[in-house]
């Protein structure tokens, strides 16, 4: 062999191995035409209907927004500088109207460069707070409504590591805000530091089945830096920024007011800390203060929770889902699981809910007791509260409504949780003498506002619903052709006032007060369609079979002028996401509307309608496990019978070439293209993002599945892709973000699926995005990841 060869095999080895120096690339004009858009703003109303605030923010993030000092610890990411959550997403401005009038007026005296988080109003709704993140911290400001002028209330010493760092006071004169306590020069820079021993971790021989968490304690020192982070002083601020101080320094994770406003539910993190789950499992402990920052009960304490049983329906043992009642002055309301938190356990109840009044001197009282998982309840008045319980195996869902005084229930709901058609949808609520959130029960009767799926389309609706009759009548029904009505709150049912969102595939959505007897309405909101680039596409809802007569449903786009008659083939991209059910005719069940507002977003394969492309978005992908069989023991095959019956249903249509098919998910959908890619032959190319493809790496479950691997391992092989990369030879993009924070989907699993596949020979490029968690959010980022899908598309679906 001469020379010539060698340096043609270096150079050839070279390409396929080197690493690709790319920058940041921009899309093609016509996705970036979609893609870099305004963003309209959010809208938030106040709880008396009297105020709208309009709450504006950039599209995206910025790359040097995700280039901040960051602490990865105990579940948590947090800026040390700043002292809030590192992904803290930020708005930048705010205008204000009042209700009825058509325009709003921009808050004055906002900070400059404002970066918004935490907004809420007042429990009166005359004041509006949030914070703002200044270089060094975070502050809270108020905005009083009627002038619409903000003003500084703090200096930028709060600490938000844990979430929002103010309560508001039930008088809404004073807020409880938590403070920095202590140096943050104490952080310890532990990258250079010689250990003291080894990390040593000990087993008791109890057997647990724990998730894997991304973001965990690793060491003493991530231990000192989260106790420093972690811990705050409590004060009290009231509207002129006059503060004094009400608690010392602790640990504090949840801080509530009783309804009456005279006693304070605090808990707090204890030590010992853990390294294999997250903050919120940690020992704690919840007290009862009373306004003067007195002790009055320890109300519980909860060990740390590093071990529990088995699957969805377990639980820990001890209190849980303590909290106040809203129906009461100061009474607070717990859980307790009666199985020992074991779903495996056969026992007659699973759940007993406790009352407990201050000031706690007496013994709890038990309300009712549940035969399956306690899963919420709504306090009405002292009459009426509604009690649902659920169990995942069987996916059932039931509510009782409870005579809290009385102790005396009945059934009044018991259902498939994943029966859409059968949802009687969500109770209205108000707020009661104590300013809480309650059922609104008028004559005895309740008001229930539902999504209205039905096989023949969506119909949202209002029910009413007598509570001692059982009776239900339905009050309201949208009907409006070529729109979507989305019923958002009841203003004032027994006037027949309500609020309603109307879009259509090219109109954005905006608000309206409606009235549902005169049929009149009011416009709130006008926002401007940002995406005229598609009014012109062609948009329907196809309904389709499964080979094993499943049906299924995708909303299909073809690009605007594409003339249905003559049927010029086109490239076809199907994107998607697996659900898991128990039986087939709830996962046949169509939720999609052809009147949804057509909302192109980075996560979805719409932008290349525009691109000469036949889309199907949001194509069914259902895997069933009816009876004792699970859904996942034949994932496999359903994937595949689902990705074949999308492609056969628009074949029909005539409108694809069925060479040409792409298809792409997220999360798990990511997962889902791997697998189709590796066992069909449907694809002519796939598109995965932050996925995770090797199971084995998440051996306590993943997404719906209980078992574990040792129970079922064949399972576990069959369904990772990473175990059959010698079969997948389709053109494969996997991107990634290098710091995914979800769990299970680390961002090993992108780069270890990615050199099986390369050093097998499989067609396959890797993308991770620096800086990026399990969502991306820099507009940078963003752009680039639709510049490489299209130039992935280019090249194998059109094959320029």
């Amino acid at each position: 062999m001469n020379k010539f060869f060698f340096l043609w095999f270096f150079l050839f080895v070279f390409k396929i191995y080197a690493q690709e120096n790319v920058t940041y690339q921009l899309p093609s004009s016509e996705i970036l035409a979609l893609a870099d858009y305004q963003r309209p703003p959010t809208i938030r109303m106040s709880e008396d209907k009297n105020w709208i605030v309009s709450v504006y923010r950039s599209t995206y993030k910025s790359l040097d927004e995700l280039n901040q000092e960051e602490l990865r610890l105990g579940g948590l990411r947090i800026n040390p500088l700043t002292n809030i959550s590192s992904t803290t997403t930020y708005s930048n401005n705010l205008r204000i109207k009042k209700a009825g009038e058509k325009t709003d007026i921009p808050v004055s005296g906002l900070p400059e460069q404002a970066k918004i988080a935490h907004v809420s109003f007042s429990p009166d709704s005359k004041m509006l707070v949030f914070t703002h993140t200044t270089a060094q911290g975070v502050e809270l400001w108020c905005v009083e409504l009627s002038n619409a002028k903000a003003k500084r209330l703090t200096a930028d010493n709060l600490n938000a590591n844990l979430g929002t760092p103010y309560t508001w006071f039930k008088d809404s004169s004073k807020l409880l805000i938590m403070r920095l306590h202590g140096d943050r020069k104490q952080l310890i820079d532990s990258s250079k530091d010689l250990p003291l021993g080894p990390i040593v971790s000990t087993s008791t021989g109890q057997i647990s089945q724990l998730r894997t968490y991304q973001d965990l304690l690793k060491n003493p020192q991530d231990e000192s830096n989260f106790k420093t982070l972690v811990n705050a002083e409590l004060y009290v601020v009231d509207l002129n920024g006059q503060q004094t101080k009400f608690m010392d320094s602790d640990m504090f994770v949840q801080k509530s007011f009783s309804p009456d406003g005279l006693y304070l539910l605090l808990t707090t993190i204890k030590g010992p800390f853990s390294y294999v789950v997250p903050y919120y499992q940690f020992p704690q402990e919840t007290k009862v203060y009373d306004l003067a920052g007195t002790l009055i009960k320890v109300v519980n304490e909860v060990p740390l929770i590093e071990v529990q049983p088995k699957g969805f329906s377990s639980t820990r043992k001890g209190k849980r889902s303590m909290g106040w009642r809203s129906d009461k002055p100061s009474s607070l309301y717990y859980v307790e699981a009666l199985d020992e938190g074991d779903a495996a356990k056969k026992v007659e109840f699973r759940d007993e809910l406790f009352t407990w009044d201050a000031p706690f001197s007496s013994s709890p009282t038990s309300l009712t007791k549940l035969i399956d998982r306690y899963s919420g309840v709504l306090w009405g008045d002292e009459e009426n509260t509604l009690v649902h319980s659920s169990w995942y195996d069987t996916r059932s869902a039931k509510t009782f409504l409870l005579n809290p005084t009385t102790g005396s229930s009945k059934l009044v709901l018991d259902r498939n949780s994943q029966d859409a058609y059968s949802d009687p949808g969500n109770v209205h609520m108000h707020r009661n003498q104590y300013g809480r959130q309650v059922m609104f029960i008028h004559k005895q009767k309740t008001y229930w506002v539902g999504n209205g799926f039905t096989k023949e389309g969506q119909f949202p609706f209002i029910d009413e619903y007598d509570l001692k009759t059982g009776a239900k009548k339905r009050l309201y029904t949208s009907a409006t052709p070529g729109k979507k009505e989305t019923i958002i709150d009841l203003v004032d049912i027994t006037k027949g006032d309500i609020i309603v969102s109307v879009e259509s595939p090219t109109l954005y959505p905006n608000y309206f007060l409606k009235n549902i007897k005169s049929g009149k309405s009011s416009v709130l909101t006008t926002f401007e369609n940002p995406f005229k680039g598609l009014d012109d596409v062609y948009k329907e809802v196809i309904s389709y079979k499964r080979a094993d007569g499943v049906d299924l449903t995708g909303t299909l786009y073809l690009p605007a002028g594409y003339d249905r008659n003559k049927k010029e083939k086109l490239p076809l991209l199907i994107w998607a996401y697996p659900t898991e059910y128990k039986d087939k005719s709830t996962a046949g069940q169509n939720t999609a509307n052809p009147n949804d507002f057509t909302f192109p977003y980075y996560g979805s394969f719409v932008y290349w309608v525009t691109k000469g492309y036949a889309v199907l978005d949001d194509a069914s992908f259902p895997v069933i496990g009816e009876g004792t069989d699970e859904p996942n023991d034949t994932f496999i095959e359903q994937l595949v019978a689902n990705g074949k019956a999308a492609i056969d249903a628009v074949d029909k249509l005539g409108y694809i070439d069925r060479t040409r098919v792409g298809v792409g998910g997220h999360s798990y959908g990511a997962f889902m293209t791997a697998n189709l890619l590796t066992h069909s032959d449907l694809f002519a190319v796939g598109i995965a993002r932050s996925g995770a493809y090797n199971r084995t790496l998440t051996p306590f479950g993943f997404q719906r599945e209980q078992r574990n691997y040792w129970d079922v391992p064949e399972v576990y092989n069959t369904m990772s892709p990473f175990m059959h990369a010698d079969k997948m030879k389709t053109p494969m993009l996997l991107i990634h973000g290098a710091a995914d924070n979800n769990p299970g989907t680390f961002t090993l699993q992108t780069e270890r699926y990615f050199q099986a596949l390369k050093n097998l020979g499989a067609p396959v490029r890797m993308v991770l995005l620096p800086f990026e968690s399990h969502g991306y959010q820099s507009k940078e980022s963003i752009l680039h990841v639709l510049w490489e899908q299209d130039q992935f598309l280019e090249k194998h679906l059109k094959r320029k």
